[in-house]
């Protein structure tokens, strides 16, 4: 527990690996011909259906339909000479390349880049046309770059925190600006306006930050009023007691901010910053932070002027480590700069609530109409209050989250949270904003998180968890796109795209759809299909879903199931020889369900519920006995139980042999010096006078079922591999491996499968 919330490791509904999503033709993957790629930004352009992907000496144009399919490349490295001289300068070679950070739309021809070049920033454009009605391959190449000699557009180090946002002709960066990046700033350049930057070496505008991200968002209809947001983290001044505190910020500035006339020419007169808080209510009012941003993401609403924002966060505790996500409306963002200042007296005072004569026009605020129209520019405000901002950028309030508290929280430790992205989805029951969560190792989570009003407290529900990469590498980047439901993610070693949902993968069963809780499907009747809210639907009157609940008693009573039906228990049958091990197979689709076995050892017996010990265990497999005796034999019901919905999964009737009949027919084979003999049937001829062996186990155990036990001996034995290597001439026949001549010579292993063992 974590100040009273419980955080007990949630699973996933569904769990899918690399190989499975290409199977299911879900995903697609990018590896750059070059064999390297060392990605450091990603551009989504729909208009154009086109992915732009900047790498190290390289920048990829890639088709959103499929990546891996008719791809365009623009080779861009760094000069010989510069790559000698930055390794001259003390430089490791691996960052003595051109690292490409900067790619934006400067119109609907080209892009406007920026890359590293060696420690040596370049500055270029990207020429850019897709051709909807001609056969004309798509235009993809650089027009035009040259070395960058006015700083604040693109960092030197590749490695060094750096955003950037283009508002129509004005590039705005977050970065440090020199070459051993010690110079924290944030930038305005390339456009009509006047060159600008924070003042330089004042920590308390920025005290060695962590650029996040900034995005320019209005707060009305008037142009004039329109300003920029840097999300970042920073060394906190006002945290007096420790100099090393780690704070998370939203800082703020206008776009037509032109500086002072007198003082502060050319530097920020409107730069503002405030506490971003991301913490878990305690009791006595001792909460737990999350104070490290390491991620934000901007989801747009109908409504431009308040987008809803979502912030993945990191703890700095040295006592344990974990993530949380919360969530901010900019009426709360807006209030924060609109509210009080803080204010510190002196080197030996605290900071405190400014409560002096606040200057006109109020610090902070844009040269506009809506604000009077007395001043055109920043260059006309009194040197007062262009004073007073320079000595108070702090806001005293702090921003907190929606409902005061995370959406979500992690802290069990099987993954470092790196990327998010969010899909506002409408579902039967209300909206769901759907959470994309990439990870340190190749894996994104796929999350909704469900608020209850009367007990106030937020319910997490991990909808599927894929394995993007083959390798554990972590995610850099990902773009969303809802047009397509598509997800695109970044590593340093590939790029690839993932569909946000595969119904289909729930079942045909209107219960395992429901019970999913995926926003995306529904039940259609016949089905689990894509769910579509509005507009004329054929099968809406048969639709199931049930996000908030996952009632799928009350969802589907009366529905016609069809297919692998969930009202059709799937049955077994199963052999063990006695004194030896055996798995009864059952694994529920859903990981969230919990099994409950049952057997029955006779027809007029009731059903009891399976007691484990350290001869019987319960394994994700299913039911393994370690050592099988006769009184084992019986029927076994495997039963899930998931939001109170029981279901016999399966049921398997076990048999058992008697030990010493099958060491009676073993032995005998080895005194007649037989030879070998197939493990499992194949459609072949068998030389002559041999059978298969385990026809020799059908004597004990009678034929009444030979069907069923010949397709049972298959699956147990016949791998696909070995049905490959048995179809060699009868000369050839002989163990796949050494294993089966251990499991020829020892029935202890007969039926225990080999992943089972395994596991």
């Amino acid at each position: 527990k974590l100040n009273g919330h419980s955080l007990e490791l949630n699973l996933p509904y569904t769990s899918f690996c690399i190989s499975e999503l290409l199977k299911l033709n879900r995903t697609s993957i990018f590896h750059s011909p070059f064999g390297f790629l060392d990605l450091h930004t990603m551009l989504l352009d729909e208009y154009q259906e086109r992915l732009f992907v900047g790498g190290r000496d390289l920048v990829y144009s890639l088709n959103l339909e499929r990546i891996s399919d008719g791809y365009k490349e623009i080779h861009w490295p760094s000069t010989a000479v510069k790559i000698e001289e930055c390794i001259m300068k003390g430089k490791d070679a691996s960052d003595c390349a051109n690292y490409v950070r900067v790619l934006h739309h400067y119109n609907r021809t080209h892009l406007l880049t920026c890359a590293t070049g060696a420690f040596d920033p370049l500055f270029g454009y990207i020429h850019h046309a897709f051709f909807w009605f001609s056969f004309q391959d798509p235009l993809f190449y650089l027009e035009s770059y040259r070395s960058e000699k006015i700083r604040g557009r693109c960092p030197f180090d590749p490695s060094s925190s750096f955003v950037s946002t283009l508002i129509g002709s004005e590039l705005f960066t977050g970065l440090y600006s020199d070459y051993w990046a010690r110079d924290s700033a944030i930038f305005r350049s390339l456009g009509r306006l006047t060159h600008i930057r924070t003042e330089h070496d004042d920590e308390r505008l920025l005290k060695e930050p962590k650029f996040v991200g900034s995005y320019m968002i209005p707060d009305n209809e008037d142009r004039d009023d329109n300003k920029v947001y840097f999300f970042f983290t920073e060394k906190a001044l006002e945290a007096e007691n420790n100099v090393h505190t780690i704070y998370s910020r939203v800082g703020r500035l206008c776009v037509n901010d032109v500086g002072g006339q007198r003082t502060m020419v050319n530097k920020w007169t409107t730069f503002l910053k405030a506490r971003l808080v991301c913490s878990v209510p305690g009791m006595n009012g001792i909460d737990t932070y999350f104070d490290e941003l390491e991620d934000v993401f901007l989801l747009h609403t109908r409504d431009h002027k308040n987008p809803v924002i979502f912030g993945l966060f990191n703890t700095t505790s040295n006592i344990f480590r974990g993530h949380a996500i919360c969530v901010y409306h900019m009426s709360s963002i807006r209030a924060a700069f609109n509210g009080p200042y803080a204010h510190k007296e002196g080197p030996e005072y605290h900071w405190s609530l400014y409560e002096g004569k606040v200057p006109y026009p109020r610090p902070g605020s844009c040269a506009s109409k809506v604000n009077g129209g007395r001043y055109g520019t920043t260059r006309q405000y009194p040197d007062e209050a262009i004073g007073f901002a320079k000595n108070h950028p702090l806001m005293y309030q702090p921003i907190k989250p929606t409902h005061k508290k995370p959406i979500l929280v992690k802290t069990d430790g099987k993954y470092n949270l790196k990327q998010l992205a969010v899909d506002r989805v409408e579902a039967e029951d209300g909206q769901y904003d759907v959470l994309f969560i990439g990870t340190d190792t190749g894996v994104v989570l796929k999350v909704i998180t469900i608020y209850n009003q009367e007990t106030e407290s937020m319910e997490e529900v991990i909808l599927e968890e894929l394995q993007i990469f083959k390798d554990p590498v972590p995610i850099i980047s990902m773009e969303i796109s809802s047009k397509r439901q598509q997800l695109y993610i970044g590593s340093a070693s590939a790029v690839a795209q993932v569909r946000f949902h595969h119904c289909d993968m729930y079942g045909s069963a209107c219960a395992d759809c429901c019970l999913a809780r995926d926003p995306y499907c529904a039940w259609d009747g016949i089905s689990c299909s894509r769910y579509y809210p509005t507009g004329t639907h054929a099968k809406r009157r048969f639709r199931r879903q049930d996000v908030r609940h996952g009632n799928a008693a009350q969802q589907c009573f009366g529905q016609q199931f069809v297919g692998d039906a969930l009202d059709k228990t799937e049955e077994r049958l199963a052999y063990g020889i006695e004194n030896n091990s055996t798995l009864l197979e059952c694994t529920p689709r859903s990981l969230q369900a919990k099994v409950v076995w049952f057997v029955q050892k006779g027809r007029e017996t009731r059903k009891e519920e399976v007691k484990t010990d350290d001869r019987v265990v319960k394994m994700d497999l299913g039911l393994l006995f370690l050592r099988v005796h006769k009184s084992d034999a019986g029927t076994y019901f495997c039963q899930t139980v998931e939001h109170s919905f029981v279901h016999t999964v399966r049921k398997i009737t076990l048999e058992v042999v008697e030990e010493d009949k099958v060491e009676e027919m073993f032995n005998k084979d080895h005194e007649e010096d037989r030879p070998h003999r197939m493990p499992c049937p194949v459609q072949s001829s068998f030389p002559q006078g041999v059978r298969p062996w385990y026809k020799e186990f059908l004597q004990l155990i009678g034929y009444s079922n030979f069907q069923r036990v010949e397709e049972y001996c298959e699956k147990v034995w016949c791998t696909d591999k070995k049905r490959k290597k048995l179809k060699m001439s009868p000369s050839k026949w002989k163990y796949a491996n050494p294993q089966e001549k251990k499991v020829r010579s020892k029935p202890e292993h007969y039926r225990l499968p080999r992943h089972a063992l395994h596991s």
